[in-house]
């Protein structure tokens, strides 16, 4: 797949540049070194899962995406490609100025800035001070914030809202947290979730009531 927009198409070469030169980077590193630098690491959800994302979201034309964790901006890429083709905007959070500020500049370039809204600080207070409903999540922030997250989500979602959670499979030491994810979204009366063997492993979790027709 490919982005039909040049702009969003050489923002993308960039990440895809930036990631393999990353992965050579992490070859001759040790894993102490890599765990102390992962900050400095795009950690990606990958082509598949993020194209995914973008096919999801064009299908289900949510009104307001809220993304947690923005890291570097690859994901938000997509989120606000699909978004501004179907009339939605972004609300993408992370705590670290730095990564949004280099994200924003991605997504400007891109064409895509009108499409986003950047807010800087603690997910989880960012979330309890927005109003909401939010029709699609993207959850993807530190895994052990995965049930925090997801908890202070969860009051604002929309009927048929879409929480899509990655790293549920991969890598290995942030499956206890996983776990605990899932447990916590099947505890949810309305909520129906499965684990999709898509990229790390995303589990997709929609808003659901027994009254609803549609689904």
């Amino acid at each position: 797949m490919q982005f039909s927009d040049p702009a969003n198409a050489a923002v993308f070469e960039e990440y895809r540049a930036r990631h393999r030169q990353e992965n050579e980077r992490l070859g001759g590193m040790a894993p102490s070194e890599v765990g102390a630098k992962r900050d400095e690491f795009l950690l990606p959800v990958g082509e598949d899962a993020a194209w995914f994302l973008h096919a999801l979201i064009l299908a289900r034309r949510p009104g307001r995406i809220l993304e947690l964790g923005t890291s570097y901006g690859y994901s938000t890429l997509f989120l606000a490609s699909a978004a501004r083709d179907c009339g939605a905007k972004v609300v993408t959070v992370d705590l670290d100025g730095t990564k949004q500020a280099y994200a924003a500049d991605r997504l400007t370039k891109a064409g895509l800035a009108d499409c986003v809204e950047f807010r800087c600080g603690d997910a989880i207070a960012v979330v309890d001070a927005d109003p909401g409903p939010f029709d699609f999540v993207l959850l993807d922030i530190w895994k052990d914030l995965y049930v925090a997250g997801f908890e202070a989500v969860y009051p604002k979602l929309s009927e048929e809202a879409i929480v899509a959670s990655d790293n549920m499979v991969q890598p290995v030491g942030a499956r206890e947290n996983a776990r605990a994810l899932r447990e916590a979204i099947r505890s949810k009366p309305d909520m129906q979730t499965t684990l999709l063997p898509i990229g790390q492993g995303i589990e997709l979790s929609v808003k659901w009531s027994a009254g609803n027709a549609s689904l």
